[in-house]
């Protein structure tokens, strides 16, 4: 059991959190939850050691590996990708190679009496009792076994680290995480940059193989999965769940329900005691019972109603003139990159008001053929938009596309037009830009902060057709669901790359599935396809 004792963070004398306290058990698969800046990353970087709290500590047994994925990392430039994810069993291998280079000096040492002899024979005993209790494991399966079960093909294995996006890196790390079958492992939103099959596989492994998890991810689908426990951190304390997503939502609004009432009839006896004291103050008989009944308020504990963000914001495209009746259209297309085919003899058409799925692993054509789509690439046969089509494109680097030198209010009022003007600060309130936020420069924001700004400008233009690249990359739950409302409501064309299952139900009606160099349309929708392929897939990815 690891146990997390009266943690406290202060930032320039403002307090995050104090008083942090909670066990966690074997099995527990625990969803952080809470607003964004509520410190849920920071209380996640202390229980991994690589931050400290003012106050508190966290215990743990002495031989407990506790292993720690972040947002961003790099992993090592200079070797393979087999190379990089071995480094799982670093510690094992240098026990072995330490062990047998003691033993190749006891041959050779004749000094058998010698002190320095019986250390040697005492670390050897050491190193020996420690390797020979560990479960005989071959361990470049494992290692293959891992990294293609996060989408990695079997010829990218021994290719550089350096030559793969921030995105299959992320999944290096995830892969010695969880090769070296830790106590607790602690992921901070492990699904951003891993296509569905591969989260499939993650949720698998969690549930299956995985002992302790602590998990901050805003796919609600993915933590509903794996988790068994919710705690949520809100205005500096904790509440503790035993219940998974779905239903600590429910218990949540009990929880706010019975704080309300609490302090509705709490705010009712300090007025009842404030009208006595005022009526009676000054009359000689009154004068214990008013001075007690001061002291007693002066000491009574407000009762706090957690904080629950209920502003309700609908947005809407504003209206495009109307396209043409197949906006979408592919014809016998193919497209490589040297003698890597990403898909060939393409055919593919959308019709106007369509909104469909493009699903497969990463790496197996889905952005390429949005970029064909969008004429940013050159390919053999036919592909491009139709009559009148208004495109609305979210790339994944649409955050780099914006003018580092506007505000964020500058970047959406030059786009903003009629009475959604007056709205403004309300849109961006619902991607978590407030206060000073707003007049902030786009050179100073975040890579996250960048991402949800470009999504808030694709909102206000007219467009026809919209093509999403996985959207939803760095957006809460409330921004997702924004995002989600309009999507439902847009009555154009919508091509839809996610990962994120709950965003992705009931947005689609047709599934294009990229796999094997091909693109096989099924007439089904998304939830239809996942439930379908599930098994599948998992029969394919094998733990």
């Amino acid at each position: 059991m690891i146990s997390v004792n009266g943690l406290a963070v202060e930032f320039s004398g403002d307090t995050l959190f104090s008083d942090i306290s909670f066990a966690i058990n074997e099995n527990d698969k625990i969803a952080l939850m809470g607003k964004n800046g509520a410190g849920k990353s920071t209380l996640m970087k202390i229980i991994a050691g690589v931050q400290n709290a003012n106050r508190g500590s966290v215990q743990s047994p002495e031989d407990a590996v506790i292993a720690y994925l972040p947002q961003h990392l790099l992993t090592d430039d200079n070797c393979s990708v087999f190379e990089e994810a071995s480094k799982a069993f670093a510690s094992i291998f240098e026990m072995k190679s330490e062990m047998e280079k003691l033993n190749k000096e006891l041959e050779t040492r004749t000094d058998y009496e010698s002190s320095e002899y019986m250390t040697i024979i005492e670390r050897v005993s050491e190193l020996g009792e420690k390797y020979y209790s560990i479960e005989d494991v071959n361990y470049d399966a494992e290692v293959e076994k891992a990294l293609m079960g996060l989408g990695f093909k079997r010829s990218d294995l021994h290719r550089q680290t350096k030559e793969f996006s921030g995105g299959w890196r992320m999944r290096i790390e995830l892969a010695k995480i969880l090769l070296q079958k830790p106590d607790l492992v602690l992921l901070d939103e492990p699904t951003n940059h891993i296509d569905i099959e591969s989260v499939i596989w993650l949720e698998d492994f969690l549930l299956n193989k995985a002992r302790a998890v602590i998990v901050i991810s805003h796919d609600k689908t993915f933590i509903d999965n794996i988790t068994n426990r919710t705690i949520e951190l809100t205005m500096g304390r904790i509440y503790d769940y035993k219940a998974n997503y779905s239903h600590y939502i429910q218990l949540r609004e009990e929880r706010r329900e019975q704080q309300v009432k609490a302090y509705n009839e709490q705010q009712r006896f300090i007025a009842d005691n404030r009208t006595f004291i005022e009526r009676f103050r000054g009359t000689y008989s009154k004068t214990n019972q008013v001075n007690s009944r001061e002291k007693m308020l002066e000491k009574l504990e407000i009762i706090q109603i957690d904080e629950v963000d209920n502003s309700a914001l609908n947005l809407s495209f504003p209206p495009a003139q109307r396209s043409g009746d197949y906006p979408v259209v592919a014809s016998e297309l193919s497209k490589s990159y040297g003698d890597h085919t990403v898909f060939k003899s393409t055919n593919l058409s959308i019709a106007r008001g369509e909104k469909v799925s493009f699903v497969g692993r990463n790496g197996e054509g889905k952005s390429t053929m949005i970029k064909a789509i969008m004429g940013e690439i050159d390919f053999e046969g036919e592909c491009g938009l139709g009559h009148n089509a208004k495109v609305g494109y979210f790339a994944q680097n649409q955050a780099s596309l914006l003018d580092a030198d506007l505000t964020v209010f500058q970047t959406v009022d030059n786009i903003a037009k009629g009475d959604v003007r007056s709205h403004i600060k309300s849109i961006l309130g619902g991607f978590m830009f407030s206060g000073d936020t707003i007049d902030k420069k786009v050179s100073f924001l975040s890579g996250g902060e960048k991402t949800r700004l470009a999504m808030v400008k694709l909102l206000l233009e007219p467009v026809n057709v919209l093509i999403l690249d996985e959207p939803t990359n760095h957006l809460d739950l409330k921004s997702k669901d924004v995002l989600k409302q309009a999507l439902l409501n847009f009555d154009g064309t919508l091509i839809l790359v996610s990962h994120d299952r709950d965003f992705l139900q009931g947005l689609s009606q047709k599934v294009f599935e990229f796999k094997d160099q091909r693109v096989i349309e099924h007439f089904e929708t998304i939830d239809e396809f996942l439930v379908r392929n599930r098994v599948e897939s998992l029969k394919q990815i094998d733990l």
